[in-house]
């Protein structure tokens, strides 16, 4: 394990805290006394039910273009960046705004880091997306590996994107401790993510001949990763992930849900007419998991943090434990799972061929956040 020695900064500034895991981020960090002043820094005012979270902590409503003036006149220690998006939100700009806040917001955010002379940390949220998923993966990722193909998906470009920006902040700024973590997808029993939804659908769409292995990692590990990352110094790149993996068919049958097995080609047209009639978000980056899956190795977190967080099978448990209202499979659940799977691709169909557009399809699509 690393030691961290120098001493805990004063003054931290996290972006992202209109959304739950930059609000928890900044609460915690906020609980410790050994940081005096935290700083939410976001475009959007946060939620009521984020209020209480966040009553230790100053606001900034403003976006990364206005962050140059902010950091330097906070005099801020240390910089989290959490305010990554992982699918385009089709009422809210799509894919365009999707970009604008992954890649170009990053990119103002690490210019403006690099003019701010207190600053002495900078941790970035990442993921494993930055792999990408190919049959040309090897059978687990470490930290130096590279990117066999060229991920099909935005949300694993905007990712590799992002990474290149702190390679390039990290030689401008070498007295900056910078600190990438690649998180497995977020699970636990209130997350709400693009995998949670999916699995939490009494119907679930599979690839056909296809059992992807997966990795997970628990919302409360991750924050603690994310908070150990600020208050000691641990620089470098580092998976986050519960150990062990589950086969995506285990997954589905742990949860008490119904799989449907699809042919990628048609899961990959029913997903691309719901994202365009604007009802689902499961994308490129979801199917291509589905079908190679994607495993890593963890050894250097829990080497340098000295944390080891919980399996990928306990972090998925306590998922269920959260969802247990709707897991039985009754014969009337399977009977109405049949119809969904019909009711779900006509309303696509008809969607795709522009004579209506369905307020839902939970059989076919999911959405990632």
């Amino acid at each position: 394990m690393t030691s961290s020695a120098p001493a805990a900064p004063r003054v931290v500034v996290v972006t992202g805290v209109s959304r739950l895991l930059g609000a928890r981020v900044a609460s915690q960090l906020a609980a410790d006394p050994r940081v005096e002043r935290v700083i939410g820094l976001d475009p959007h005012e946060p939620p009521p039910p984020l209020a209480g979270l966040l009553e230790d902590v100053e606001l900034i409503q403003a976006d990364a273009r206005a962050a140059t003036g902010a950091l330097a006149e906070l005099g801020a220690e240390a910089l989290v960046h959490v305010a990554i998006t992982g699918a385009p939100d089709p009422q809210h700009g799509g894919r365009a705004a999707m970009k604008e806040q992954n890649v170009i917001g990053t990119m103002q955010l690490l210019a403006a880091a690099q003019g701010a002379a207190r600053l002495r940390k900078l941790v970035v949220r990442s993921s494993t997306a930055a792999y990408g998923a190919s049959f040309r993966d090897p059978a687990v990722f470490t930290e130096d590996t590279e990117p066999r193909a060229v991920p099909r998906g935005s949300f694993a470009r905007d990712i590799l994107d992002i990474e290149g920006y702190v390679r390039g902040f990290r030689r401008r700024r070498p007295d900056v401790t910078a600190t990438v973590l690649r998180f497995a997808p977020f699970i636990s029993s209130t997350a709400e993510t693009s995998l949670t939804r999916y699995f939490a659908q009494p119907v679930v769409p599979t690839v056909l001949g296809r059992d992807a292995r997966l990795q997970f990692v628990h919302v409360d590990d991750a924050l603690e990763v994310l908070h150990r990352a600020v208050i000691e110094d641990h620089p470098g790149t580092f998976n986050v992930a519960g150990a062990g993996v589950l086969a995506l068919s285990q997954a589905v049958r742990r949860a008490g849900r119904i799989s449907v097995p699809l042919p990628e080609s048609t899961l990959s047209s029913l997903s691309g007419a719901a994202r365009a009639a604007g009802i689902g978000q499961i994308g490129l980056d979801q199917i291509d998991l589905f079908v190679h899956g994607r495993v890593v190795d963890t050894a250097r977190l829990e080497r340098e943090f000295g944390f080891t967080p919980r399996t990928t099978a306990a972090a998925f448990d306590d998922f269920i434990h959260g969802h247990t209202g709707g897991s039985s499979l009754t014969a009337d659940r399977i009977v109405a799972a049949e119809q969904a799977i019909l009711d779900g691709i006509r309303r696509v169909r008809a969607a795709a061929s522009g004579t209506g557009r369905p307020a839902a399809l939970d059989a076919v699509a999911g959405d990632q956040s």
